[in-house]
């Protein structure tokens, strides 16, 4: 290979298990770049914390980093023919769908073979836990409260040991960093009250609260108020990871009693999207609220509603199958 300076391509797959590869692997970079040996390396991790710290300690400017999200509702119907229903229920894990048949059975698996694989290898091996009891105990509370928004002094209310609201904060980042849930900040004109804004819990799969929170299933699974918050979340999670995709940012938005769902970010402009998965017959109010005093938002209703007021409309299903297609509303 060096002598026929041929282009050829490395496949390291859980690198990330070798002790010290990523220094290993910056070596052997630059010696391929000083030699022009048209090498390039593909690295493969699903941990993704031991992953993110090898390459922003050793690799800084050599990479590219490419997220492979949860699996969509898409891949979920073309791959195990998921009603949107069973995604809402069942989420997108692909080795767990095949078990939803045997619900009990189907959350013993979330729960051992997904979030205790997460929680124990990713983050109390690569990371300063204090308290792993404590860091289990805010990822049940954020798995009982999917797509609300959750004040730590009243997240502290709902832990035997609740530390203090800095060690809360902190256990909240490394569950968003292993891909686990992600905080939404409330929208502002302003960057400081932005970063002190109360966050609002996102799961990035609904099979984790339902896991965690229901795990006998039973009717409360399916009752109009619980599935009120899995479609929120969904849609949520979704929005997250198109944002991530698009180099958008998503918020939450809250003033007194009105409130508006999800404030999508795209350069200067805004979509301001409420998700209704009930019928509607009028424009919610903090979604009139907002477009009132932002005169560059364009207002969406994401649910089983009908279109009112000029608001735009889609429905959850079409959502769901092309989460991209928002952004033709920011035109």
């Amino acid at each position: 290979m060096a002598s026929t300076k041929k282009p050829a391509l490395l496949i390291l797959d859980e690198v990330q298990k070798i002790t010290g590869w990523s220094e290993t692997v910056k070596k052997l970079v630059d010696e391929d770049t000083w030699h022009n040996r048209k090498v390039r390396i593909l690295i493969l991790g699903s941990s993704a914390l031991l992953v993110q710290r090898g390459l922003t300690e050793s690799l800084a400017g050599r990479f590219e980093l490419h997220r492979f999200p949860h699996w969509s509702f898409t891949e979920c119907r073309e791959c195990f023919a998921s009603t949107l229903e069973d995604y809402l229920i069942y989420g997108g894990y692909p080795g767990a769908v095949p078990l939803k048949e045997n619900y009990a059975r189907w959350g013993k698996y979330v729960r051992d073979s997904i979030i205790e694989t997460v929680v124990g290898k990713d983050v109390l091996l690569m990371s300063p836990v204090q308290k792993p009891a404590l860091l289990r105990q805010v990822l049940g509370v954020a798995c009982a409260h999917p797509a609300q928004i959750m004040s730590y002094q009243k997240m502290m209310g709902q832990l035997s040991d609740a530390g203090n609201t800095t060690t809360l904060a902190h256990y909240l980042h490394l569950l968003s960093a292993a891909y686990i849930l992600s905080t939404l900040q409330r929208w502002s004109g302003n960057k400081l009250r932005l970063r002190g804004s109360i966050p609002k819990i996102i799961l990035r799969d609904n099979s984790l609260a339902n896991a965690m929170t229901l795990p006998s299933g039973g009717g409360e699974l399916r009752s109009p108020a619980w599935r009120g918050r899995l479609v929120e979340n969904a849609v949520g999670a979704a929005l997250v990871t198109l944002a991530e995709q698009n180099g958008g940012e998503l918020f939450y938005w809250r003033e007194r009693d009105l409130e508006v769902d999800y404030i999508f970010k795209s350069g200067m402009k805004l979509l301001a999207i409420e998700v209704k998965s009930g019928q509607a017959r009028a424009r919610p109010e903090g979604l009139s609220a907002f477009l009132a005093h932002n005169k560059n938002a364009v207002g969406l209703v994401i649910g089983d509603t009908h279109k009112k007021n000029g608001d735009a409309l889609i429905s959850l299903e079409d959502f769901f199958l092309a989460p991209e297609r928002i952004l033709e509303k920011m035109q």
